[in-house]
């Protein structure tokens, strides 16, 4: 069965800085049954592949010149799976101990800061803590650090622009035990 792919080029809206997410799942929420979708993009997105298979969308990515990438997402046949929870969140952060780390990502370009992030993730003990500073809210890390049973605490500082995020290394586990 052919595909009818419609097209969402948020190569703009990356170049300009912006986070192009909500545009990406009104497209997707927008599409009839049977239709795909052909995303344009500065990058190779890999978060989204997750996030777009648990919506039952299989997916098929190349570059195509330039650092561009095209990704064609198509319904796939099986019933969509169900979206993950999210971690459980404690009531107050300030009970967790200081932060081991602390990152400054804000001058890069996703997908960097969330791979810097789940690498450092990597690199922790049970129970520290990581602090991150970012450009934007981290839409794809969240589920990222859900699944690998961290827990987090995050919101803009009050300059509007530096987005802060504590990560507690394996702390949806300690808060379900």
């Amino acid at each position: 069965m052919a595909v009818d792919f419609v097209d969402v080029d948020v190569r703009p809206t990356l170049r300009g800085g912006g986070e192009p997410f909500g545009e990406i799942m009104a497209a997707v929420n927008a599409l009839a049954p049977g239709q795909g979708l052909r995303l344009l993009a500065t990058f190779k997105p890999v978060p989204l592949f997750h996030v777009l298979g648990s919506k039952g969308f299989t997916h098929e990515a190349r570059e195509i010149g330039e650092g561009d990438w095209e990704v064609l997402f198509s319904p796939a046949d099986a019933a969509p799976a169900a979206a993950e929870a999210p971690a459980p969140q404690p009531a107050d952060a300030s009970a967790w101990p200081a932060p081991a780390r602390a990152m400054d990502n804000r001058d890069l370009d996703p997908p960097e800061p969330m791979v810097r992030i789940l690498a450092a993730t990597e690199q922790m003990q049970a129970g520290e803590v990581l602090e991150a500073l970012l450009c934007r809210e981290p839409m794809f890390l969240l589920p990222e650090l859900a699944k690998r049973g961290h827990a987090w605490r995050g919101a803009f500082e009050s300059d509007g622009t530096t987005y802060k995020i504590l990560v507690r290394i394996d702390g949806a586990r300690e808060a379900a035990a």
